[in-house]
């Protein structure tokens, strides 16, 4: 699903990861941590296009990062669900709005299919609100939950959350990491970015640790 082998990458002309190898696995649920500034955001960057990689190989969803044109960018982000910490919702929008912009945006073009996806995705991350409301209107818990509907509309391979749980209260970002593991069971791969220590004890998963421009896998001392 994800493949970067001795991979440069590089950000405002910084050497972030000098020699990088990193690996996921199709089905896996993985978890990156590490201080503010070891390289987590940068990674996540270059997962979905955002940044290049510099030297080295890379592979995600089964696009070549290293020789990935800008015209290709949104064929990768269709593959990929992205969900952010502060959700990233268009303020200015309905939540069906919201929803409705991506699709049309990634090439939907019937009103009875882009209706029924949107309601499917809504069920799929057990939300019940009027799809009139705007985002402002909603709890945080609700705005995520809308974030990951969002990131499920093309049927993503992958999803890439950056500190999901980050902006949320401990009863909240609970309920956002079961909704994960209930993605994750149907198959979805997840890699998400976190800070949150207790989550990662609640939800077991796989374990990397950026530190000093290197990536490694951390094994649970009660494993």
């Amino acid at each position: 699903m994800v493949s970067l082998s001795s991979a440069k990458i590089s950000q405002r002309n910084k050497t972030i990861f000098r020699n990088l190898d990193f690996k996921i696995n199709p089905g896996e649920f993985v978890f990156l941590i590490g201080k503010t500034g070891s390289g987590k955001s940068s990674l996540i960057k270059t997962l979905y296009g955002d940044l290049i990689i510099d030297k080295g190989e890379g592979k995600v969803v089964g696009f070549d990062l290293k020789n990935l044109k800008n015209k290709e960018i949104h064929l990768l982000r269709r593959k990929i669900g992205i969900v952010f910490q502060d959700f990233k919702l268009l303020q200015d929008m309905t939540v069906y709005d919201n929803l409705d912009f991506v699709l049309k945006a990634t090439g939907w073009k019937d009103k009875i299919k882009i209706k029924n996806k949107i309601h499917e995705v809504l069920d799929l991350v057990s939300i019940e609100i009027p799809t009139e409301k705007y985002p402002f209107e909603l709890s945080g818990g609700e705005q995520q939950r809308i974030a990951i509907a969002r990131a499920l509309l093309n049927d993503p391979q992958l999803i890439i959350a950056d500190e999901p749980t980050g902006n949320l209260d401990p009863e909240t970002s609970q309920n956002i990491m079961k909704l994960l593991k209930k993605l994750h069971e149907r198959g979805i791969t997840i890699l998400m970015a976190t800070h949150d220590y207790n989550m990662i004890i609640k939800f077991p998963g796989k374990i990397f640790q950026c530190e000093k421009g290197e990536i490694f896998e951390v094994v649970p001392k009660n494993n």
